[in-house]
């Protein structure tokens, strides 16, 4: 859910093109070619977004070490991305760093070609499409439907890729834990089914379905609002600059919206039979409301935010193993 807390599931917004997290919108005719070049950018972010979400279930391998912020006093820094990923390496070898990736292709391969339907479905050459000389009042209108569009294809492909996500969230926890529970696709399907029911294959959708369409209200409306008011016409660039606003606003959107996006990741491992959705990483949770309450009291809604400089806050509490 991705820039969008260091590494988001792909960027969050992007210009002209791009769809919600930056995904690239199917034309009609190239959604071949966008499965293929979604699969290609899905396998290169694998290893960031698995360390990412090791660090959101709380699972710090390595002791954190000293060093010095701006001001040059002492603090305690716990490993980045590259010290993490090495122990990744040295526990399960260059493979390793790519645990949990056959379910998530998948479950990008499903997101894109479902919005590919509902374009087809919803035509986007039937949405108007904001012009510089629109009035305010008219030119926010096609902004709402706009975005309501958008809000559209963005659920219901979240909804048809949710299963395979859960699948691939517990198959990397099991790094945690060394367990082989969730070995392949369609034998954790079965597993998940029969022990959790057809339920099982949603927990965790809430809260991303929530954190999608805060982000794309928040980054519309405030992207339509700046270029109305702030940037110029009369500026020579003015054209340029609102071709990346929505893109600007996007990053700084989804650091707000990163908190529905990690509890919505808890909540899909969350006592599901792993070590990293039980205690003491993780209480037992009956909900995502009581995940999120629980996150905030410990300060921890950011967990995971950012995969470098990751100073160890007075209230962090992690499992050390």
């Amino acid at each position: 859910m991705a820039a969008a807390a260091a590494l988001p599931r792909g960027l969050r917004a992007a210009p002209a093109g791009l769809g919600a997290r930056g995904r690239p919108e199917p034309v009609e005719g190239s959604e071949s070619l966008f499965v293929v070049l979604g699969a290609g950018f899905t396998a290169l972010s694998h290893p960031p977004l698995y360390v990412k979400l090791l660090i959101q279930v709380g699972h710090e391998p390595l002791p954190p070490a000293i060093g010095r912020n701006v001001l040059g006093r002492k603090v305690l820094y716990l490993p980045g991305f590259f010290t993490y990923a090495r122990h990744i390496v040295e526990v399960d070898g260059k493979m390793g760093l790519f645990r949990g990736l056959a379910p998530r292709i998948i479950s990008s391969t499903l997101s894109t070609v479902t919005r590919g339907t509902v374009k087809k479905v919803f035509p986007v050459e039937d949405m108007e499409h904001v012009s510089n000389k629109d009035d305010v009042k008219t030119s926010l209108r096609k902004v709402v439907k706009e975005t309501s569009h958008e809000m559209l294809m963005q659920c219901i492909s979240r909804v048809i890729s949710h299963p395979l996500h859960v699948i691939s969230m517990r198959c990397m926890v099991q790094f945690v834990g060394r367990e082989v529970k969730y070995s392949g696709v369609f034998s954790s399907i079965g597993r998940i089914f029969k022990e959790e029911g057809i339920l099982g294959f949603f927990v965790g959708l809430v809260p991303h379905i929530l954190g999608d369409v805060v982000f794309l209200w928040c980054c519309n409306i405030l992207a339509h609002f700046i270029n109305t008011y702030a940037v110029d016409d009369n500026f020579s660039q003015a054209s340029v600059i609102r071709s990346y606003t929505k893109f600007v606003m996007g990053i700084a959107v989804s650091m707000l919206t990163y908190p529905f996006l990690l509890v919505g990741d808890l909540m899909a491992v969350n006592n599901c039979g792993l070590r990293a959705g039980l205690p003491p990483y993780s209480p037992v949770f009956t909900s995502w409301v009581q995940c999120w309450r629980h996150l905030s009291a410990q300060g921890q809604l950011f967990r995971g935010s950012s995969l470098l400089f990751r100073r160890v806050s007075a209230a962090a509490r992690f499992p050390i193993d």
